[in-house]
């Protein structure tokens, strides 16, 4: 069956690899020891840990998702050759990749693993291909259309994606404006209200993860008030959602009498919030200020960088970080590999600033965040480091790496992807 999958794909001129079954045996790659490169593929790593790439050069790769036997699926933003998804795998258990495939006609970020079943997004609609029990496609070239006629406005336009493992699947939807002004962006111009962005996008919807064909009267609207969640990701402690929302921007530019450069640089924070059927971040109406740790009500909807807002029916985040890093990936570490430490933890890939002008942007790094029974219980920290090649970054044109997905590979390590490059990086513990 598979030589005729392979053979088709081939007359129609489709760049698709087709893997032998025994290809990702991890017992056979186990065997074999896996180096890091001498540099470490340039990150800077706790004590203990090394990285390698796993692959260069595979396009814009957003989000990643890894099979139980070790094969890569990487979505890229953007078709190469017509094609949106790549595949991945390491045949000689070197921890580099050899072989490489493509298929799928649609550009995106999100992308994910439950079961037999490989989940991947356009920027509007969500799809889902069987894999067999090697991890190759059963038919790449017909998946199922699992949710149709999302919003997308071209701006915040991904549709991330999470599931539950119980026949659930959430989808970030994010707002097609900034602070859902008037006049978007308008320096001065006043907020909605109610903000009538709310009633399409700027929130999670929930969708039967097995249902062909749905579109919004099919799902609901599970939380509201998040301006934009690329990094999403289900905690199985505590059987909850938890997603990475970016904060809104440009303060200074919109309302200059009440915030100035610095102080547009370093607000608002980057919020990590846990999700619970209704719930509420509170966008457009407030945002969250990391100095004075408390919800400040908008500029566009009466405020003047000091009220604090009183409504109950926004929630305070789990944890925030600093503004205008662009958290893009969230990935909970269930894995064994690692030290105890991290065990159910928070990694969060940060994509990097481009509005933190006159000061130094920041992000391009990989964090940490300790849990316990689902919730935060210390500082964050930075854990990998060295993507964009720069200790100073004036630009998102002087990084040359940018961190944007994550995944947690069969034995324990931890993959990222960088949609700047197209380099896979593989950060292992080596216990010394």
């Amino acid at each position: 069956m598979r030589k005729n999958i392979s053979f088709c794909l081939l007359a129609l001129g489709l760049s698709f690899t087709t893997f032998s079954a025994n290809a990702g045996d991890s017992t056979k790659l186990a065997s074999k020891p896996i180096l890091p490169d001498a540099d470490n593929a340039g990150l800077k790593l706790p004590v203990g840990f090394g990285a390698l790439k796993v692959a260069d050069s595979v396009g814009r790769a957003r989000h990643i998702a890894i099979t139980d036997q070790g094969t890569i699926y990487v979505k890229l933003s953007r078709l190469v050759n017509g094609k949106g998804i790549v595949v991945l795998r390491d045949n000689d258990g070197d921890g580099r990749t050899e072989d490489k495939g493509a298929f799928g006609d649609f550009g995106g970020t999100g992308i994910a693993i439950s079961g037999k079943w490989l989940y991947a997004s356009s920027d509007q609609e969500v799809y889902r291909y069987a894999l067999t029990p090697d991890g190759s496609l059963v038919n790449p070239m017909s998946p199922q259309k699992i949710v149709t006629g999302l919003i997308n406005r071209r701006q915040h336009e991904s549709k991330s994606i999470a599931l539950d493992g119980k026949g659930n699947i959430y989808v970030n939807i994010g707002a097609f404006s900034n602070s859902c002004q008037e006049k978007d962006r308008q320096k001065g111009s006043m907020g909605m209200m109610p903000c009538p962005v709310l009633d399409s996008a700027g929130g999670i919807w929930k969708f039967d993860a097995e249902k062909s064909n749905q579109s919004y009267g099919d799902g609901k609207r599970y939380a509201t008030g998040l301006r934009n969640v690329v990094g999403l990701d289900w905690n199985k402690q505590n059987n909850q959602l938890f997603v990475m929302q970016h904060g809104r921007d440009q303060l200074h530019d919109l309302f200059p009498d009440l915030y100035d450069q610095k102080t547009n640089a370093e607000k608002p924070a980057e919020t990590m919030y846990a999700i619970k059927e209704g719930s509420n971040a509170g966008w457009p109406y407030v945002y969250y200020d990391p100095e004075l740790k408390q919800k400040i009500v908008a500029p566009e909807y009466g405020g003047d960088g000091k009220k604090v807002s009183m409504d109950p029916a926004f929630q305070d985040p789990a944890i925030a970080f600093p503004a205008h890093m662009a958290p893009n990936a969230l990935l909970f570490y269930t894995g064994n590999q690692f030290p105890a430490k991290y065990k159910n933890g928070a990694f969060v890939a940060f994509h990097g600033s481009w509005n933190r002008a006159p000061l130094p942007q920041e992000g391009y790094f990989v964090a940490f965040v300790p849990f316990e029974n689902g919730k935060p219980t210390g500082q964050w920290e930075i854990f990998a480091n060295g993507f964009a090649g720069a200790e100073v970054v004036t630009s998102t044109r002087v990084a040359q790496h940018r961190p944007c997905g994550l995944a947690q590979g069969p034995d324990g390590s931890l993959y990222v992807s960088d949609d700047s490059k197209g380099t896979i990086y593989r950060i292992m513990y080596n216990g010394k």
